[in-house]
């Protein structure tokens, strides 16, 4: 709002209605100024955007800090957001319509899908469904509004329970009563836990056929201000109609559904939509060369040796492996998240999971090997890569990505963790230099990549700085190598394309992908000549899968440039 400065002495036929509409219009009008604005504004700012008077500014600023809705910071004589408008806040969720805020989006999502959608709360340890919108196809789902279902074997369930703090899910999975419906449900508690914890990094919850046979659901919370599930939205019906693969596909437009419900009331929605297919920048053909359908193709390293490529599915979870020449795969399912693999000197390999460093042993079960972070359950490790002296680098996030909980951290041979620098949303690629005195680790939730100062012989870091920072149209940066001639090859995620930047972060190369989610990148290749990218599908929507069909694949280009050979764990 930018009234005019000649309205300072006159009255509207409203406001002389009604005294001090005015005053309240203009405060609430400062108040949105403020709230909006990409960085706290001085008074100088918020005078030439309002186009108030400056008595009149001073007077509305002077009143809505004693009120405690706007706070001057007298390190910068800025204004910020006080306590008030949050306290309001709190109230507003409290008094959360969630029926009446889901209405609409409960509809477009019947109509999208063509499937009965149901909306539940917890309620007793169990799931109870509060609202429904049939299907219009004639085959009609039992038990509706008003019933209840088991937590374990119902999506919504899962959903819900998945979001709940570590001690609170745990206690309500132990004290639930895991009965049998189906020879699909679930009935071990370890194992429903282990569920439950991928569900929240997956951001949505599948039953297939465990609550009742010929019947599946995909569901997504509905989240509070406070990250705490209100409830769940779900999408059910008969299982020839919605396959595995329908129901993942499904999971994008189920979390969109639960975050517009929670914006209904609290404007916290958050898009997840990627972004559009930018034209094509040619120069570089670009090929499938295994092909998958990996939720989170992460991690990728090149063993030489064998002739192979290596990475995980953070969210099947499983170890890949994977051979080019002939673009077969092997899956192996791992017994949690596991995030990154890394080869060891001595053979063999260690990986980055939810709960610490851990060896993988022949028969594919794993052992802890070091601690990092084993005391934050709601935290799990990331991206992982070995210096030249063998010492591993792995970063951490919040499995529900909140900004700042996530660190870097150094993994010694002898087991011994050292928290390097914290602070991240999520942490993601790991590169050095040729030189080995420059590292560069990227921050995918603040979409920058960082360079450090780096003491290859004490393994120290310092001075860290911004190295590159990209906008939300452009992208996100997630893994990333260094090639032999210094050049930082990222994997640009939302962005369809990988990006070579020069050392001075400047943009030397793009090169156009057919997908939208490219995650991370490896040299190999006899002469580590081609650059492999992993990929990902999750939480995209059915079209655009379709129109990227090779979401979940591992790709492959001649970059042009040799990368540097990977190093080993020493440990």
């Amino acid at each position: 709002m930018r009234p005019s400065p000649d309205a300072e002495t006159e009255d509207t036929a409203q406001g002389a209605a009604q005294p001090g509409m005015q005053a309240l219009v203009r405060g609430l009008a400062v108040v949105d100024v403020i709230a909006s604005a990409a960085r706290p504004p001085r008074f100088s700012t918020l005078l030439a955007i309002t186009g108030l008077t400056k008595a009149t500014l001073h007077r509305i600023l002077q009143t809505l800090v004693d009120e405690r809705y706007v706070r001057l910071d007298p390190r910068d004589q800025s204004y910020r957001l006080g306590a008030r408008p949050f306290e309001l806040a709190h109230r507003v969720w409290d008094q959360f319509d969630l029926r009446g805020a889901a209405e609409p989006e409960m509809v477009r999502l019947r109509d999208l899908t063509q499937e009965t959608v149901r909306l539940g709360i917890l309620d007793s340890g169990q799931v109870l469904y509060i609202d429904q919108r049939e299907a219009l196809r004639p085959v009609r789902i039992a038990n509706g509004v008003g019933s209840r279902a088991a937590i374990h074997a119902s999506a919504l369930g899962k959903a819900i329970v998945s979001h709940l703090a570590p001690d609170e899910r745990r206690a309500l999975v132990e004290a639930g009563n895991l009965t049998a419906f189906t020879d699909r449900t679930i009935t071990h508690g370890g194992d429903l836990d282990q569920q439950l914890i991928i569900i929240k990094a997956r951001g949505y919850a599948v039953s297939i056929e465990e609550q009742h046979e010929g019947v599946s659901a995909v569901a997504a919370p509905i989240l509070d201000h406070r990250a705490q599930p209100l409830g769940a939205i779900g999408v059910i019906g008969p299982a020839f109609r919605l396959s595995e693969e329908a129901l993942h596909a499904l999971g994008r437009d189920v979390m969109e559904a639960a975050r517009r419900i929670a914006g209904n009331v609290g404007e916290v929605a958050m898009s997840i939509n990627a972004n559009p297919r930018p034209m094509a920048l040619g120069g570089t053909p670009v090929r499938c060369v295994i092909p998958g359908q990996d939720f989170l193709g992460e991690g990728p390293y090149w063993d030489a040796g064998e002739n192979r490529l290596h990475w995980v599915d953070i969210l099947a979870p499983a170890l890949v492996t994977g051979d080019p020449a002939r673009g077969e795969r092997q899956a192996t399912a791992m017994p949690e998240l596991v995030s990154a693999v890394i080869p060891r000197r001595a053979g063999g390999m260690i990986c980055a999971t939810e709960s610490g460093i851990k060896c993988i042993e022949p028969d594919g079960s794993l052992s802890r090997f070091s601690p990092v972070e084993e005391d934050l359950p709601g935290n799990r490790l990331n991206d992982a890569k070995c210096d030249s002296q063998g010492r591993l680098w792995v970063g951490s996030l919040s499995i529900d990505t909140t900004p700042g909980k996530g660190a870097l951290w150094r993994v010694d041979p002898d087991g011994s963790a050292h928290k390097m620098d914290s602070g991240f949303q999520v942490s993601n690629g790991i590169g050095w230099s040729p030189d080995d005195r420059l590292m560069y680790f990227a921050d995918s939730g603040a979409r920058t990549i960082w360079v450090y100062d780096f003491d290859a012989a004490r393994g120290e870091i310092s001075n860290r700085r911004v190295f590159v920072r990209l906008d939300s149209a452009t992208g996100s940066p997630d893994g990333l190598a260094v090639d032999t001639e210094g050049g930082i090859w990222s994997a640009i995620w939302d962005g369809w394309n990988v990006t070579r930047f020069l050392p001075d972060g400047s943009v030397d190369r793009m090169v156009s992908l057919p997908v939208p989610r490219p995650t991370s990148v490896a040299f190999g290749g006899a002469d580590l000549d081609t650059l492999f990218v992993t990929t990902a599908r999750i939480r995209l929507s059915a079209p655009l899968l379709a129109e990227a069909p090779l979401s979940g694949s591992v790709l492959a280009f001649a970059p042009g440039v040799r990368g540097q050979p990977v190093s080993a764990f020493a440990g």
